[in-house]
């Protein structure tokens, strides 16, 4: 039998948006979690080095898998030994490598609702069970430790995600370990999604290595490093998953691109660089938060970090796949319909990613401005 997989609706939202760029439509694309800018110009600056000495072929640099090590040290006091460490082609494949070495088909495995559409996709994919545990505006849109201990009959597994996808809200450290400590007790394995990091407005997040040992921990240089075309992930695994992780590494995907792992180490000492980006993350994201009640959109989920707002709609539609597109059409702004990430209340949200230049956000809210006021002031909802 051939898992069922349901499609990325953003990505047909995005097809349609440069579709009509092509038109000639003036197109602001906010539909997808990808800066706007580009890599850091010294990681540029390494990859045209190895692009003229270097011929390249299947590599897997030890001097990054180190450097992501000292980067574990630093920034989350925990010791990290290299070897656990796998570079991928994206945070996509660590998923799969860390899910497909950690469990057997049937393995039951939790996730946030709503949370990214590709942790049910993809666990769909491998023949294990998605189960999607509701979490509202009451939770803060995340799975808690008493959650977890209320379950009648525990998963297998549990995959996390602070800041998360499309809510941008961070697990507190206490309620880090209060989890941690349920999943050890009822023998739940933790894989974390970490690929935000960096990407926040108030307290860091933190690592759930600091508070279980033996997390799998998914991680990327698409966000925060600003690099999401070199396809340049990473998985951290427990010492007694690495021949498995190793197995599956070299069968399904060998190694990262070359050139992508050369630039990401030259990225690591980028800081000043990339934290422009964030600075300008966090203005977009202080500009919509002003602006979204005026267009009636009140009801958002607090975006503590990545780059999204989650807002409810639901006074105005109940299908957001078809609101996006008019939006779209009306507008030319893109957006990402809540189905995708909810597939039972997701038909009242939609997700904005601020990851673009500020004048931008600007642009789009003065597009949005008289649209929103329009439907708000309409006689039926949609």
């Amino acid at each position: 039998m051939i898992a069922d997989i349901e499609p990325f609706h953003a990505i047909a939202i995005s097809r349609e948006a440069h579709r009509l760029a092509s038109e000639g439509r003036s197109i602001l694309h906010m539909e997808f979690g990808q800066p706007s800018t580009g890599a850091p110009a010294a990681a540029i600056a390494a990859a045209h080095h190895v692009l003229d000495h270097d011929p390249m072929g299947y590599w897997e640099s030890p001097l990054l898998k180190e450097r992501i090590a000292v980067h574990y040290a630093e920034q989350h006091g925990v010791t990290v030994d290299p070897e656990r460490i796998f570079l991928t082609c994206g945070a996509s494949p660590a998923l799969v490598l860390g899910l497909s070495s950690l469990f057997e088909p049937g393995a039951r495995v939790a996730t946030a609702r709503p949370g990214y559409v590709a942790y049910r996709n993809v666990l769909k994919a491998l023949y294990l069970e998605p189960m999607e545990i509701p979490c509202g505006a009451a939770e803060r849109y995340q799975i808690g430790a008493a959650a977890l201990e209320g379950l009648e009959v525990a998963p297998d597994g549990l995959i996390l995600a602070s800041p998360a996808n499309p809510t941008g809200t961070i697990i507190p450290p206490d309620e880090l370990a209060a989890i941690a400590g349920v999943c050890a007790d009822r023998g739940i394995r933790i894989v974390s999604d970490e690929i935000y990091h960096g990407l926040s407005y108030g307290e860091p997040a933190r690592s759930m290595l600091e508070f279980a040992s033996d997390a799998i921990i998914v991680n990327s240089f698409s966000k925060y490093f600003s690099m999401a075309g070199w396809r340049l992930g990473w998985l951290v695994v427990p010492t007694e998953l690495i021949g498995a992780a190793r197995a599956r590494m070299g069968n399904l995907f060998l190694t990262p691109p070359s050139l992508a792992q050369h630039a990401g180490l030259a990225a690591f000492d980028c800081g000043e660089e990339l934290e422009g980006h964030v600075a300008t993350y966090r203005r977009n994201r202080a500009l919509l938060l002003a602006a979204l009640p005026a267009l009636g959109l009140a009801s958002i989920a607090p975006p503590d970090g990545a780059f999204y707002i989650y807002a409810d709609v639901g006074h105005l539609t109940d299908d957001s796949l078809g609101f996006c597109q008019r939006l779209l059409r009306d507008t030319g702004v893109a957006t990402a319909p809540g189905i995708d990430f909810d597939p039972v209340e997701g038909g009242h949200f939609i997700r904005f990613s601020f990851a673009v230049s500020t004048d931008r956000v600007e642009d789009a809210i003065a597009r949005m401005t008289p649209w929103f006021q329009a439907q708000t002031s309409g006689a039926t909802r949609l």
